[in-house]
């Protein structure tokens, strides 16, 4: 996959652990960049972040929840 001119090597995808049960998640491709998509519009493309910046955004949005 390409992106901005970016080379991805998409690992596969997994659906949120917060999947609803009407689908409203995101799906995540963890690699050296992680991708994110929406699950329900998956032709839209993803948007994808160097692994650390994932890491980071993951502990800051687990904190925001508390």
């Amino acid at each position: 996959m390409v992106t901005d001119n970016i080379s991805v090597s998409v690992q596969g995808w997994h659906t949120s652990t917060y999947t609803t049960e009407r689908g409203a998640c995101v799906e995540v491709s963890e690699g050296p960049l992680t991708g994110v998509r929406d699950s329900k519009n998956r032709d839209l493309g993803a948007l994808f972040f160097p692994a650390g910046e994932w890491v980071v955004f993951l502990r800051a949005a687990r904190e925001e929840r508390l």
